[in-house]
């Protein structure tokens, strides 16, 4: 790691801790040429597979905005959106790998969207998992009517829709 004083191309850890989301780590590190000290976040990167092949990093933003046209006209606030945008990260973090395919995106948002309202997560599936007849619908109601909702999202430690392949 570069000082950002100096410029000197190394530096000493010093302390290291776990942000208050765990999604990061905070290292306190000083130059061993000038003696200034300085702090970096570190995060894993996570990246996207889209299906025409290109690779992207993941982006919460983007979570929120494909599930925002399902939430259109339900009370849904912004805040619920950034919540579920960012369990749907950890629950794709917690899998512990860094490179996804995006339909597993999608399969990690729809147990979080389900907890936050029905009726979207109904419009998200039925466009995500290309819902062709009425039956389609039926099915996926009747899935909803046999395991109803808890009224809150999944907490972060629940098991992801994501599987490590390692295992």
């Amino acid at each position: 790691m570069h000082c950002p004083f100096c410029r000197h191309p190394d530096s000493r850890v010093i302390d290291s801790r776990t942000s208050d989301d765990g999604l990061s780590i905070r290292r306190r590190r000083q130059c061993p040429e000038c003696g200034r000290r300085f702090s970096t976040t570190e995060t894993a990167s996570l990246t996207v597979i889209k299906r025409s092949g290109v690779v992207e990093p993941f982006s919460r933003e983007k979570v929120m905005s494909g599930v925002r046209k399902a939430c259109q006209g339900r009370p849904v606030t912004e805040a619920d959106l950034a919540i579920l945008a960012q369990r749907v990260e950890e629950s794709v973090r917690s899998a512990g790998i860094a490179q996804f395919e995006a339909n597993e995106i999608g399969l990690a948002i729809l147990p979080h969207l389900r907890e936050l309202d029905e009726v979207a997560y109904l419009r998200f599936a039925s466009v995500y998992q290309a819902f062709e007849s009425l039956s389609d619908f039926d099915s996926a109601i009747a899935e909803l009517r046999a395991h109803p909702r808890t009224g809150s999202m999944p907490s972060v430690d629940e098991p992801a829709s994501i599987q490590n392949p390692q295992e």
